[in-house]
């Protein structure tokens, strides 16, 4: 079976949130950013949580999960940079599985749907819920050195726009996949439509390292 590591973009600055919404807590308790970083790991064996430089606070939460954080030097400078980032930390994998921390309403069949498309496969994939496309999205092996040239705030757009005839398109019943948060009264209306995801988690506050965690 290949190894398919999760990457969680985790280093955006919430500019239009308010405050950081990666830390803001869902209807449980749960911070935004820890219940998407356990859902990706429930699909894959190895998950990367890419954050900045300055989030302590976010890193010790991932880290008293078992998280494996990556800190991104460049991050200010856009999604491109930490999806690259987060692929140098695991270019030896067979494809990766990127989700974005402000989108926990995925729910698990929708990232192994991605999975399962990559383990059969698949060089890109992504889900669709009523014809439109959503996250996360898989890169296989084809796309590593297009993926460690990614720069400014694309991500990984770039890439897809420029190989349509290789996307594999995964249906699922999942409004979750197009649902990303970008106000707190999102947080409030998306949740109204969802269960609670799992129970929230307080860590102390230590110092960052400037490399993989």
């Amino acid at each position: 079976m290949k190894q398919i590591v999760g990457i969680l973009l985790a280093a955006g600055s919430s500019r239009r949130f308010g405050t950081d919404k990666r830390l803001h807590p869902l209807a449980n308790g749960t911070p935004m950013a820890l219940a998407s970083s356990r859902r990706l790991a429930e699909a894959c064996t190895r998950t990367l949580v890419v954050v900045r430089p300055e989030d302590t606070a976010l890193a010790n939460l991932l880290a008293a999960e078992g998280m494996e954080t990556v800190v991104c030097q460049d991050a200010e400078q856009g999604m491109g940079h930490s999806l690259s980032c987060g692929i140098a930390a695991s270019a030896e994998a067979d494809g990766w599985l990127v989700a974005l921390a402000d989108m926990p309403y995925i729910e698990p069949a929708s990232y192994h749907a991605v999975l399962g498309a990559l383990q059969n496969g698949a060089s890109l994939a992504r889900p669709t819920y009523k014809g439109k496309t959503g996250h996360p999205v898989g890169f296989g092996t084809d796309y590593l050195p297009d993926l460690l040239a990614l720069t400014g705030d694309q991500g990984g757009k770039t890439i897809l726009d420029a190989h349509r005839d290789d996307l594999r398109c995964c249906p699922v019943d999942d409004p979750g996949i197009l649902r990303d948060i970008d106000r707190p009264s999102q947080v409030i209306a998306s949740e109204s439509h969802h269960p609670p995801l799992l129970a929230s988690v307080t860590v102390p506050v230590k110092p960052l390292s400037p490399s993989v965690v």
